[in-house]
C-alpha cells in the first residue's frame, strides 16, 4: 500500500516552487508557506498559508496543525529556534535544525568554519553599532565587504571602499538585513579569480559532488552562473575538501551550496546554504538530475546515480528595476526562438527593485557559447509595469 509522505516547505520562492515539483513527481503532499501571497511555490504545492515564519508561535501552530513528515527552509528568516525545539519533539527538519540555525546568520557559520574547523576564509570582524562598524572597516582596511549577519540574495551587502562609504554601507546593511538589528560582519576584501559554488549532496549513500559552477555576484546577488567551470585537479579537490568538511559538521541530509573563492593557488570558504542554491538554477537544463531532484531523492534515501553534466550550460536571470504592483513580461517566444534556451517566470505578484523575476537559461557544445545564448535570451525579456 503507497502512503504519500507530507513536505512543508518554510519559503515559497522560485527555489522552493522547483523543490516541490519535484517532490510531487515522487507522490509527495507538498505545502507551500511565505510570509506573502501567491509565491511562486504556492503555484503549485497542494496548499499554502501566508505567516509570519520569523514568529515562533505561528510556526509551531502551523506544523502541529499539519503535522508534515519533512520540514523544508528553503530561506534563512526562519524562526531556527523553534525548529530546534520541534526536532527535539520529533518533527525532522532538513537537513537538520542545527544547520539552519547555524546559517541563518553569518556568524554562527564563519565561526564554525574558520575558528572550529579551521578553513580557510576571508579575516573578519563583527559590530554592533555603527561605532564599533567604524572601528572595524578602519582595522580591516579598505576595501572591505560588509554584510548584514542574516540576509538572502545579497541584500544589505556592498563594497566599502573608502572612509566616505563606511555611512553608506552601514545604511544598506541596516536596510537590507531579514532581521532589523545592527550586527554586521565586516570581511576582507579578497583579491579572487574566480567564485564557485561546489554542490554538495549528502545521503544515506555518501557525499556526492556536482560539477563546479562558476559565478559572477553584484553586489552580493547573482547575475550569471555556468557549469563547469575551469578548476585545476588541485582545486577541485581542495573545494571538495573543504565542502565534505563544512557539510559534515552542519550534518543531516540534503543538498549544499558551498560558495568558494579561487585566488590563485588558494581555494577559500566564502558562504554554505543548506539547501538549493540560486546559481544552480543552471542544472535545470545542465545535469542529468538538477540540484533540486538531488535534494528530493537525498532528503528521501532514495538512489542517486553518478551526477553527470549533460551539456555545458549557463543561466542569467531577469531582474526587476522598478517596483511595480503589475507587470507584465514580454519577449519569452524571442527568448525561446535561440537555439537551445529555456526561460522559467517565476510568477512572482509584484516586482521590487532587484528582484528576481525569471531566468533564461541555455546549454551549448561550451560554456562559452552557453553563456551567450543564456545572455542573448535575457536580452529578449522585458518587464513593464501596468
Amino acid at each position: 500500500m503507497f502512503q504519500t509522505k507530507k513536505l512543508l516547505m518554510l519559503g515559497s520562492g522560485e527555489l522552493g516552487k522547483e523543490v516541490i515539483l519535484e517532490a510531487q513527481r515522487l507522490g509527495l503532499t507538498t505545502i507551500a508557506v511565505d510570509r506573502y501571497e501567491d509565491a511562486p511555490a504556492m503555484h503549485v504545492a497542494d496548499r499554502s498559508y501566508v505567516i509570519d515564519m520569523l514568529d515562533r508561535q505561528a510556526v509551531r501552530e502551523l506544523v502541529l496543525r499539519e503535522r508534515p513528515d519533512l520540514i523544508v527552509p528553503e530561506i534563512e528568516a526562519i524562526a531556527t529556534a523553534e525548529l530546534v525545539q520541534l526536532e527535539e519533539e520529533g518533527f525532522r527538519v532538513i537537513p537538520t535544525a542545527r544547520a539552519a540555525q547555524l546559517t541563518m546568520d553569518r556568524e554562527g557559520i564563519r565561526r564554525l568554519a574558520a575558528e572550529t574547523l579551521g578553513l580557510p576564509t576571508a579575516q573578519y570582524r563583527f559590530a554592533d553599532t555603527y561605532e564599533e562598524f567604524q572601528a572595524a572597516a578602519r582595522e580591516m582596511g579598505f576595501p572591505c565587504v560588509v554584510k548584514p549577519l542574516m540576509s538572502s540574495s545579497g541584500k544589505g551587502q556592498s563594497v566599502c571602499r573608502s572612509e566616505d562609504g563606511i555611512e553608506r554601507s552601514w545604511q544598506i546593511a541596516m536596510e537590507g538585513g531579514r532581521v532589523q538589528q545592527g550586527r554586521v560582519i565586516v570581511e576582507e576584501f579578497i583579491r579572487f579569480e574566480s567564485e564557485i559554488t561546489l554542490l554538495t549532496v549528502r545521503s544515506v549513500h555518501g557525499t556526492l559532488f556536482c560539477p563546479p559552477i562558476g559565478h559572477i555576484q553584484q553586489d552580493g546577488d547573482y547575475i550569471e552562473s555556468w557549469q563547469p567551470h575551469d578548476m585545476t585537479e588541485a582545486q577541485i579537490e581542495e573545494a571538495k575538501r573543504i565542502a565534505l568538511t563544512i557539510t559534515d559538521a552542519l550534518g543531516g541530509a540534503g543538498l549544499f551550496g558551498v560558495e568558494l573563492f579561487l585566488a590563485q593557488d588558494k581555494v577559500i570558504f566564502s558562504e554554505v546554504s543548506p539547501r538549493p542554491h540560486d546559481t544552480g538554477l543552471v542544472t535545470l537544463v545542465s545535469q542529468n538530475l538538477s540540484e533540486f531532484a538531488l535534494h528530493v531523492r537525498a532528503v528521501l534515501g532514495l538512489p542517486i546515480p553518478e551526477i553527470k553534466l549533460v551539456a555545458p550550460g549557463a543561466s542569467r536571470p531577469l531582474k526587476a528595476v522598478q517596483e511595480w504592483t503589475s507587470y507584465r513580461l514580454e519577449g519569452v517566444e524571442e527568448a525561446l526562438a535561440i537555439p537551445d534556451a529555456q526561460v522559467r517566470v517565476f510568477g512572482k505578484p509584484v516586482t521590487k527593485v532587484g528582484r528576481r523575476m525569471a531566468v533564461a537559461l541555455a546549454t551549448a557544445e561550451t560554456v562559452e557559447q552557453a553563456r551567450a545564448q543564456a545572455a542573448e535570451a535575457l536580452g529578449k525579456l522585458r518587464l513593464y509595469g501596468e
